[in-house]
């Protein structure tokens, strides 16, 4: 049997067509990368020239200092991962941080930036698989930083929380983004837009790849890495309340490239779900499938309380052991992905809420269990996540899907080097990243803090196969959420029969009953977040069943959009309602 949407509403349609289609979490950059197709371009091209345009809109929530992971596929070949999550620097040890006085990695500051990967990534894709030059592609995003674009609300928000430490702490923060926060509707970011032209001047070869390749080596070894190097050597101030220097160098930026590794599968259904390594979070979506696959349909769908629970107690299983086993090191994810290990992680689940943390195989790591005293962590929005003071948040980002008529796929979530993760670097127009701060300082975990090795990071875009062709991509923003909205989503078009609209329209939920990624690390034991359309009486039951349950607002979770070929073979695209930001485009 299947479960049906409990009405045919959608917010908009799901777009249909044969050319091309684009989606992202913000309407620019979707308007940007469909504007490529429409010029010739492909996915790639587009997909690129539309990222670099939410470095400059959405940039509280991704920018070029950050990272990126992503999936594509080139005219139906086999799913490869993109690879833009930079490694810990050479002095980023645990020593180190020891000796600063540091129990965790900060939330905030340089200490807490890994090697920048996304621009480096970006470049990768389109070197290999794109057809445009640079100055084509970046040409968007230079337009919008020099000559304007329009502030989003939620940037000025942002500024304005930490607008105190930017005008105590972190002066070439206030110089460069106080002027958003004034209530002024149109931006620019002139030394941004200097510096993407700068890389187009570096852009020289004989050939289009060599011409790529220029950029690339402008970045990583020329006047961004000088200008990173010798600016975070200065102390300034920290999420922990400290002043303290960064250890990131030109050589650490100089020894970083981007790459290409084979994208990590399991089949659900009939379809082939495609992640990135255990070096990220990705595999434990395909974990949380593969528990939920040996339960009859009626337990999958989100909508309902034994559906909710159900899958509540999946996530749990599954998060447990991404904070148990992965990392950038040795991970036993045959056992973990096998058939017979889901079973036995499936039979754990009760008629009532776990309240423990229950890692499964044996000897794993313990990861410290902070109990949360906020509603901070409790995941309350799918937008721009609470700032504090003193500059940490919890980790929302961006995402972007593009399919073109060839048959040539991606999906990608940039995120990191947010405006209020660390002080902007003088003449760059952007901030370092925090993605260390997923990283232990405990030589135990297997996502310790170690030079030249990747933190294990929340981000996550989903490739979908059946028979062999890719048919989805998809993803969302939202830290440790991205997995469990991602859940939903397919659950609800898979088994539920749910158009690509109403699955994400659909009303959301998630627990957080496990450590957080991201600065300080704490946990709800039994926490559980929904939308209030779940309804009262699902909620009440939940809360009966032992969950510990935030009702967020009707609107408040997730910012999925995805793009895809219909069993029909036309191509399709939606987008996230929420926050009135998210579009997709196509014809």
């Amino acid at each position: 049997m299947t479960f049906t949407p409990p009405a045919a509403f959608t917010t908009r349609p799901t777009l249909t067509g044969s050319f091309g289609m684009a989606a992202s979490t913000h309407w620019l950059a979707t308007a940007s990368a469909q504007s490529v197709l429409e010029r010739g371009g492909n996915a790639f091209d587009a997909i690129v020239a539309g990222a670099f345009v939410l470095h400059v809109v959405e940039p509280h929530l991704n920018g070029p200092g950050g990272d990126l992971v992503g999936i594509v596929s080139v005219a139906g070949g086999e799913p490869r991962v993109l690879v833009g999550q930079g490694p810990a620097p050479a002095g980023a040890t645990i020593e180190h941080y020891r000796s600063e006085g540091l129990d965790l990695v900060p939330g905030a500051g340089a200490l807490a930036a890994a090697v920048p990967g996304a621009v480096d990534a970006w470049l990768l894709l389109l070197r290999d698989h794109g057809t445009w030059e640079l100055s084509e592609v970046l040409e968007y995003a230079i337009g919008y930083a020099r000559d304007g674009h329009p502030v989003l609300p939620a940037v000025r928000a942002t500024i304005a929380r930490v607008s105190e430490l930017f005008e105590e702490h972190w002066p070439t923060s206030h110089a460069l983004w106080s002027s958003y926060g004034d209530g002024r509707a149109i931006g620019t970011n002139l030394e941004l837009a200097t510096t993407y032209e700068r890389l187009v001047l570096a852009a020289r070869g004989s050939t289009r790849e060599d011409r790529i390749e220029g950029a690339r080596t402008s970045w990583s070894a020329g006047f961004v890495a000088e200008a990173i190097d010798t600016f975070v050597r200065t102390p300034h101030r920290h999420s922990t309340g400290g002043d303290h220097a960064g250890v990131i160098r030109r050589a650490d930026l100089e020894q970083f490239r981007a790459t290409w590794e084979p994208a990590v599968t399991a089949e659900f259904r009939g379809h082939v779900i495609a992640k990135s390594g255990a070096w990220g979070q990705g595999p434990a979506l395909l974990q949380m499938l593969g528990i939920l696959d040996g339960f009859e349909d009626a337990r999958l769908d989100p909508s309902t309380a034994l559906g909710a629970h159900t899958i509540l107690e999946a996530e749990k299983l599954a998060l447990a052991d991404r904070d148990a086993w992965y990392g950038d090191t040795s991970v036993p994810l045959d056992e973990l992905l096998s058939a017979e290990y889901a079973a036995s992680r499936r039979d754990l689940i009760t008629d009532a809420a776990s309240l423990e943390f229950r890692p499964g195989l044996a000897d794993t790591f313990q990861p410290p269990l902070r109990a949360s005293q906020s509603t901070e962590s409790s995941g309350l929005t799918g937008g721009a996540l609470p700032v504090a003071p003193t500059g940490q948040t919890r980790g929302d980002t961006c995402h972007i899907d593009v399919v073109d008529r060839w048959g040539n796929i991606a999906s990608v979530t940039p995120s990191g080097g947010w405006l209020q993760s660390s002080p902007a670097i003088p003449g760059l127009g952007f901030a370092l990243g925090t993605r260390l701060q997923m990283a232990w300082l405990d030589p135990a975990a297997p996502s310790a803090l170690r030079p030249g090795a990747r933190p294990r990071t929340t981000l996550t875009p989903t490739l979908v196969l059946r028979d062999g062709k890719p048919v989805t991509a998809l993803g969302s923003p939202g830290g440790d959420q991205q997995d469990t909205w991602q859940l939903l989503y397919l659950l609800r078009t898979i088994v539920g029969g749910y158009s690509p609209q109403q699955a994400i329209d659909a009303p959301a939920l998630h627990s957080t009953a496990f450590p957080d990624s991201f600065w300080p690390r704490e946990w709800v034991p039994g926490g559980a977040v929904v939308e209030g359309r779940l309804g009262a009486s699902v909620i009440a039951e939940l809360r009966e069943r032992g969950h510990a349950v935030t009702v967020a607002g009707d609107w408040d979770l997730g910012r999925l959009s995805a793009v895809g070929v219909t069993p029909d073979g036309l191509l399709f695209g939606a987008a996230n309602p929420r926050g009135a930001q998210g579009y997709a485009a196509g014809r």
